[in-house]
């Protein structure tokens, strides 16, 4: 992986993230995030990131067979558009467990609160003579008296989750949808590769997020 080779690289060059970060120009948490797979630098960047850890840009990407310069050029183009194709599926993995997350919260509170509105409080008629049945009903109480004042915050807090990680793209972890595709063939007929299709994807799903 790129974000391991980096770290790796940079380790054995004995450069700490901020000298690296100097090296290249950009601050050190980007650095960071290089490593940790939460971004990825751009061919101009990835180019002195191989010149400030000396290392070839096909090593950084993984390439073990040497390559003429045009096809490295290529290669190097459609290797970034696919990771970031693969950065953008994670993302949108992570927001969609976060979405059925917040929902089932939701359906929980409501839930909740349903059971409680159908018994209607039965503590109230116990007696509370008997230590077992008070403190049962006094915890109870204290359930309900917290669900009523805190639920209504919480639902809202989740409802408001729900819209704003809705899949509010037409995609399916990064693939295209017919009315993208199609114009994507239109206008680029005779100039396709796997890498440009992902990448158009990723380009018009980011778009129009």
């Amino acid at each position: 992986m790129l974000n391991e080779t980096i770290k790796a690289l940079r380790k054995s060059k004995g450069l700490s993230q901020q000298e690296l970060a100097v090296k290249v120009n950009v601050v050190r948490q980007t650095i960071s995030k290089w490593e940790q797979g939460l971004s990825v630098p751009d061919s101009d960047l990835l180019i002195a990131l191989s010149e400030a850890l000396e290392t070839p840009v096909s090593t950084l990407l993984g390439e073990t067979v040497a390559e003429s310069e045009a096809d490295e050029v290529k290669a190097l183009s459609e290797k970034l558009e696919i990771i970031n194709l693969q950065f953008a599926r994670r993302k949108a993995m992570r927001r969609a467990a976060l979405h059925w997350l917040l929902i089932a919260v939701c359906g929980g509170i409501l839930a909740v609160a349903a059971v409680l509105a159908a018994v209607n409080s039965p503590y109230l008629g116990w007696d509370y003579s008997a230590p077992e049945t008070a403190v049962m009903g006094v915890a109870i109480h204290a359930f309900e008296w917290g669900f009523v004042r805190l639920a209504p915050f919480a639902l809202i807090v989740a409802m408001v989750g729900v819209f704003l990680t809705r899949k509010n793209i037409r995609y399916e972890l990064g693939e295209c949808t017919t009315e993208h595709g199609d114009n994507y063939h239109r206008t680029n007929i005779g100039t396709e590769s796997r890498a440009e299709s992902l990448t158009f994807c990723y380009a018009e799903s980011r778009r129009t997020v």
